[in-house]
């Protein structure tokens, strides 16, 4: 069978066509139209310019995708649409919900709304546009990879452990198969993604904050200055990144660096002329941030008695967080999986498949065109 993925969330507008046959997928499109450069003068997202841009991009973006993935007759080669319904931006999301609506009504398709958190852990069992994949897929202790020929997920696998990081979240959900989630920990203010933009943008580095922070800590000696790595030590998974946020501000006044006013970073600057310096800070940020994750991860594995640890969300793409949380996890002889690059970031791909997954479970009568609602706030 053949799913359209529409996602509309934040600031992409995304379209993608899967083929999914018996126990593999393969992605024949997946157009992405990105407005970060729209929204960097702002040092983050506004949610009306957002949907703004959605409303003037999605249809060019459909037919691209529609033309890669050589669809030459919707109604006879497209079975399921799938769209993310929620959580997001109300004003981004209604964009995509709207327009998905109306091409199910349209060619008379089953449509299934879709949680973009549950499409980031499903962005795991996708490869790059054309390359099969199957369902299981991990990177395990040894190297090799497993195929269980399954849609369920096995014994040998489950329970999973998700650590989702990107912009707008930081959070532990525990998986025994697809559609059956625990929510054990989140965070209670700045999600990690938030606090990297926030320091880049104190930095002067621009928008957005993680890619470039990741870059530049590269240079720089993650134990030069001592920041904390809040709640590091609590009993429960929950995350706090104000604080870390904050504690690199104060150490920017410690060091009376002047500050400046910087269009290109929405607001005010430190001004730090030794590059060796801005490398330092970026690198212990970044170490203090990714211990915490690290940390209550291995925590809530051992506890949960977990087999797989999946990693998913735009923050995903850091490549100290991938390389350590990898190494982690063989150490304790613990399956692992990590997206591609080119699905940590939001895609309508992994919408498709996380789509797929749902419907499974769902009637002919829940699937019409007009039972898809928007939920900003949607939680596991």
């Amino acid at each position: 069978m053949k799913v359209l993925g529409i996602e509309t969330s934040c600031d992409e507008t995304a379209v993608a066509v899967l083929e999914i046959k018996n126990n593999s997928v393969k992605v024949l499109s997946n157009i992405i139209s990105s407005q970060v450069k729209l929204h960097a003068k702002y040092g983050g997202v506004v949610p009306n310019l957002a949907a703004r841009e959605h409303v003037k991009n999605i249809s060019h973006v459909f037919k691209l995708a529609l033309k890669e993935a050589k669809i030459n007759d919707f109604k006879k080669e497209i079975d399921l649409i799938a769209v993310t319904r929620g959580p997001g931006l109300g004003p981004a999301l209604l964009v995509g919900i709207t327009f998905a609506k109306t091409i199910a009504w349209k060619y008379e398709k089953p449509l299934i709304g879709t949680s973009h958190l549950e499409g980031h852990i499903a962005s795991n069992f996708l490869r790059k546009v054309g390359v099969i994949s199957n369902f299981s897929r991990f990177q395990r202790n040894r190297g090799s990879s497993t195929k269980s020929g399954q849609f369920l997920i096995s014994k040998k696998e489950a329970p999973i452990l998700n650590l989702i990081v990107s912009g707008n979240h930081t959070e532990l959900v525990l998986m025994l198969g697809h559609g059956k989630y625990k929510l054990i920990g989140e965070t209670l203010d700045d999600a990690i993604g938030e606090a990297f933009d926030k320091v880049a943008r104190l930095l002067g580095l621009g928008y957005p904050g993680g890619p470039l922070i990741s870059k530049l800590a590269e240079k720089g000696n993650p134990d030069h200055y001592p920041l904390p790595s809040p709640m590091i030590h609590a009993k429960n998974y929950n995350f706090s990144y104000s604080g870390l946020k904050t504690a690199v501000l104060y150490l920017l006044k410690e060091l009376n660096f002047p500050i400046r006013n910087s269009p290109a970073c929405a607001g005010r600057k430190f001004v730090i002329k030794n590059s060796r310096t801005k490398a330092d800070i970026a690198s212990s940020f970044q170490k203090s941030a990714i211990d915490v994750l690290l940390k209550k991860t291995m925590k809530a594995a051992a506890e949960y008695k977990v087999k797989s640890i999946f990693l998913s969300g735009g923050v995903s793409a850091n490549n100290q967080l991938r390389t350590r949380l990898r190494k982690e996890a063989r150490d304790n002889k613990i399956n692992y999986s990590q997206p591609d690059l080119a699905y940590t970031g939001d895609n309508a791909a992994m919408i498709a498949l996380a789509g797929y997954f749902s419907s499974r479970n769902k009637k002919a009568q829940e699937l019409t065109w007009d039972s898809v609602e928007m939920d900003a706030n949607l939680r596991f």
